[in-house]
This record gives C-alpha cells, sequence and structure tokens, in this order.
C-alpha cells in the first residue's frame, strides 16, 4: 500500500513540508475549494491528544461545512421548484383567461367574461375594466364597464408606465367600483388600443394585502393587457397599435 501512495503522490515531488507550508500561505485554500473537503480523511476528534492545546476537530468542521453545504442545496432546490410551479400556474392561468376572452360572442360577451369569469380563473376577488369617457358617451352606459375622467389612467399610473402593482390600496372607488371596499392590494394595466382611442385599464383586486407587490414580474399581465386591447380593438371597431 505504501507503495502504491508514493506512485500517486512522490516524496520527490510533494513532501509534507511542502504540503504544510503551502497550506500555511493560503489558509482560505479550503475555502476556494470546498469541494476537496469531501475527499480529504482528517484525524478523528481525539487522535494524538497529547496537548489539548493542538487538538482540532478538522472532522467536525468539515462535517458541518458539509451538513451546511447540503442545507443551502437543499433550501435552493426546493424554492427554485417552487417558483417554478408558481410561473407554471401564474402563465396557465393567463393563457386560460386569454382564451376565455377570445371566445367571445360580442361586446356585452366580453365585459362579462372579463369582470366575472376572469377573477374566477386568476383566483381574486374582482376585475374591472374602466375606460377613460367626457362623460357624455361611451362605455358610461355599458353594463360591468366604469368610466373614468380623461387623464386618470395617468394619473394612477404615470404617464410612461403600462403596469402598476399596488401592496397597500386605500382609495379604490375610481377603478373597482362597489368591490373598493374588499381590495387591498391591486394590479393595474393600461389598455391603449391606439393612439386615438380613449385609454382603458385592467384593474385586478385582491382583499390580501402585498398578493401584488413592486417585486413581483409583470410580463404575463402585460400579456393578458395585450390580448385585451386587441379584442377591445376587434369590438369597438377600432384598428390596434
Amino acid at each position: 500500500m505504501a507503495g502504491s501512495r508514493s506512485e500517486a503522490v512522490p516524496d520527490s515531488i510533494l513532501s509534507e513540508d511542502a504540503v504544510m507550508a503551502y497550506l500555511l500561505a493560503n489558509p482560505d485554500f479550503l475555502q476556494q475549494h470546498p469541494d476537496l473537503v469531501r475527499h480529504l480523511a482528517p484525524p478523528s476528534r481525539f487522535a494524538d491528544a497529547e496537548d489539548d492545546n493542538r487538538v482540532v476537530d478538522m472532522q467536525g468542521f468539515m462535517v458541518s461545512r458539509l451538513q451546511s453545504d447540503l442545507e443551502r442545496a437543499r433550501d435552493n432546490h426546493d424554492a427554485l421548484i417552487n417558483s417554478a410551479r408558481s410561473n407554471l400556474s401564474s402563465q396557465s392561468q393567463i393563457h386560460r383567461c386569454a382564451l376565455a376572452v377570445l371566445d367571445a360572442r360580442d361586446f356585452e360577451h366580453f365585459i362579462n367574461i372579463v369582470t366575472n369569469e376572469l377573477p374566477l380563473i386568476l383566483d381574486v376577488d374582482t376585475v374591472t375594466l374602466c375606460v377613460e369617457s367626457d362623460g357624455h358617451d361611451g362605455p358610461s352606459a355599458t353594463a360591468g364597464v366604469r368610466a373614468m375622467a380623461r387623464g386618470q389612467v395617468d394619473a394612477l399610473l404615470g404617464a410612461d408606465t403600462r403596469i402598476l402593482l399596488r401592496d397597500r390600496v386605500t382609495d379604490s372607488d375610481d377603478v373597482h367600483g362597489p368591490a373598493a371596499g374588499l381590495v387591498a392590494s391591486d394590479a393595474l394595466a393600461r389598455l391603449a388600443v391606439n393612439p386615438k382611442a380613449p385609454l382603458a385599464l385592467l384593474a385586478v383586486g385582491s382583499r390580501e394585502q402585498d398578493r401584488f407587490h413592486a417585486g413581483q414580474g409583470t410580463e404575463l399581465l402585460g400579456f393578458l393587457a395585450g390580448v385585451l386591447e386587441r379584442c377591445l380593438g376587434r369590438w369597438l371597431g377600432l384598428p390596434t397599435g
């Protein structure tokens, strides 16, 4: 056995003194190469413990390090799996919403799908469609559509904002209407069929605070907003773009 060991690492190439000198000069070597810990065979805790002050529990250190690494790997793995599942679930919901509105037979049916079916698909408390109007004509007479004053979409979202997520909602009467008392957080999406058409707003509300918040991704909601823009343009006879 001794012969095979010397063949693997000949003393003339690497001596114990050289290894010790290198490790002393590079105390962070194991931190830079943590995988090497798995291949080391340290002395037991009480081996050669003639001088208690010189005993180093390397075995305990390595076991603790490996346990910590394994725990972090498991946590990262679980977080990744949960995130992937959540993303797939959200993607499925948005796709179902898109298919639902595309099945609308007419404008009234479209509004009914948006306000009554989409909340069930998205598992939220309310979905409202608001359209800016001067108050004399337009959507104010259409059941399920709330009329907003001109400029109110920009006032809520900002002129250059497509989607706004609010984790705390205290005054939502103009957006959520009769359901305003339930809404604690919401997602607002600008709907711009074309530059000449009145601006509209998709408002998704939840009674749960922090259901929507600034740290969430908005790509899927943006996709749904794009689908609704095209549907509005089709039913109102307006070109999109």
